[in-house]
């Protein structure tokens, strides 16, 4: 079977252009798949877009366009995103595919089997922005309008016959699940705020809409559209070729090993899918990881709100790997995260060009200079040279515990300590002065190489394109790279040609320099 990861995206609600959050979900997916990938696993990156719903049919009615042909473009600039950000996705999957409807009305003739569902009346307050029911509760009145307390999203009085999922019998069955499994919904805070959702006691859920049109058929009663969240969550399977158990897809992937979501989705993640399965008989998945906002100033990004930050022209302006850099190591995983530009435009500066840019620049330029370009043959390891070689060694499997409990922070701490003692280690040696010591120059310069490389594998996941520049340094191509051997401290090929690379990173020259 091989090592096995299956993480998604959510599926992206694509009612408009795409904007900073949805980067972000998707550059931290890619950064866990290419790390398991270089660690030796077989990864499935699943994303797409979630293209049913009043939200949607509203949207497209408002262009006067066909609803599918609104999908088919906006959809598109989802999928063009994939390619702007350099994702390694293995999948991207649309609810308008014939593959995902077959999944969901499959499902949904599974739980009607198991007598999950009935029909009756629903009667209370829906966010068609949401696409989510909410209690008494959870509303507040601002200007004489409704809205909702967490999302400030207006909602609707909903009165119509519905399907409803028995939500309220697995209740115990949920909260014994999440004390057996106390990784299963990270962060610690997310998992308390469920736990406490579920505990308040858990009303059966209406998972059927007849106002509009917009959706999956429910079986045998097509005045019903299936109500959206059923119908999205289901991709995760569908992308596997649910209900084929059979399928390797399947067998291979399932159940997945994270979905990685947005706080502000995590009761449907954490609660109502965990809820389907069960009823279903299918297994859950491993971990749900409900991670922070990009704010815009203090508020979360919205169309509504007219503050979204457009991925695509920071891109422009400074790159994508900067931007990748940027997300990865600024904003604290898990919590909420400000984009401002004087930050980006110091971790250009400071870490990328100084610290990784410069380095790989002045050793490869001093290599060429006193080592005849070559990677030098005749070493002998001393204390210091073995001191920092062993940092990675030893450290190996702290990294992929690590990265196995999501702890990003941890591995980007590690990278630029690992810089900075690089960069310390280099200056120290003074190589420059041992060129009367050939055997100590050589050690001094081998042993600096090889942090390099080691430093661009770890690197890899977060600056993938930047990474391979350095690693040309080597020789050393994308399918090359092996996350174990920065635990072999004599990997490079000695004699072998250092080849000359560009600057890795321009320094942004800033207004008061």
């Amino acid at each position: 079977m091989g090592k096995r990861f299956y993480i998604t995206t959510p599926i992206y609600y694509p009612s408009a252009k795409p904007h900073m959050g949805h980067a972000y979900s998707s550059i931290i997916a890619d950064f866990f798949a290419r790390f398991k990938r270089i660690d030796g696993f077989n990864v499935s990156f699943l994303t797409g877009t979630d293209e049913h719903g009043l939200k949607i049919q509203r949207a497209a009615e408002k262009k006067n366009i066909e609803v599918l042909e609104f999908c088919n473009e906006i959809s598109k600039t989802f999928r063009d995103l994939s390619k702007t950000l350099n994702l390694t996705n293995t999948d991207f999957i649309r609810t308008t595919e014939d593959r995902h409807k077959k999944s969901v009305q499959f499902l949904w003739n599974k739980l009607k089997e198991n007598d999950e569902i009935y029909l009756s009346k629903y009667s209370g307050w829906y966010s068609v922005s949401d696409e989510a029911f909410y209690n008494n509760d959870e509303i507040e009145e601002i200007d004489g309008e409704k809205k909702v307390i967490s999302s400030k999203s207006s909602v609707e009085w909903v009165d119509e016959e519905s399907y409803f999922f028995r939500l309220s019998k697995w209740e115990k069955p949920l909260l014994d699940f999440y004390k057996k499994n106390p990784d299963f919904i990270l962060p610690e805070s997310r998992k308390n705020e469920v736990i406490s959702f579920v505990k308040s006691g858990l009303k059966d859920l209406s998972v059927s809409r007849k106002s509009f049109s917009w959706g999956i058929k429910v079986p045998d009663d097509d005045q019903h559209v299936i109500y959206v969240w059923l119908d999205a969550l289901t991709n995760y399977l569908s992308a596997l070729n649910y209900p084929n158990l059979k399928d390797d897809l399947f067998k291979n992937f399932w159940p997945a090993s994270i979905h990685l979501i947005g706080k502000d989705i995590l009761r449907f993640h954490a609660v109502y899918w965990p809820a389907f399965l069960l009823a279903a008989n299918i297994e859950l998945p491993k971990k749900v990881y409900g991670h922070g906002w990009i704010l815009s100033g203090e508020e979360k990004m919205s169309k509504s709100k007219g503050n979204i930050l457009d991925p695509i022209k920071i891109i422009d302006e400074y790159g994508l790997d900067p931007l990748r850099y940027y997300l990865i190591k600024e904003v604290s995983f898990g919590n909420d995260g400000n984009i401002s530009q004087e930050r980006l435009e110091d971790c250009i500066n400071s870490d990328l060009a100084n610290n990784f840019g410069n380095l790989c620049q002045r050793v490869t330029a001093f290599v060429d200079k006193n080592c005849e370009g070559k990677i030098p043959e005749n070493i002998l390891f001393e204390k210091d040279d073995l001191k920092i070689l062993n940092r990675y060694s030893d450290n190996l499997e702290v990294i992929r515990n690590n990265i196995d409990k999501q702890n990003i922070n941890f591995y980007v701490d590690f990278i630029i300590n690992s810089l900075f003692e690089a960069n310390k280690y280099f200056n120290d040696q003074e190589p420059w002065k041992k060129k009367e010591n050939q055997l100590r120059l050589n050690s001094i310069i081998f042993t600096t190489l090889e942090i390099i490389r080691k430093i661009c594998y770890l690197l890899y996941p977060i600056i993938p394109d930047s990474s391979l520049k350095a690693l040309k340094i080597f020789n050393i191509r994308e399918n090359q790279i092996d996350l174990s051997s920065i635990a072999n401290h004599n990997f490079l090929n000695k004699g072998n040609d250092i080849k000359k690379i560009d600057i890795l990173f321009k320094k942004i020259i800033k207004e008061n320099d």
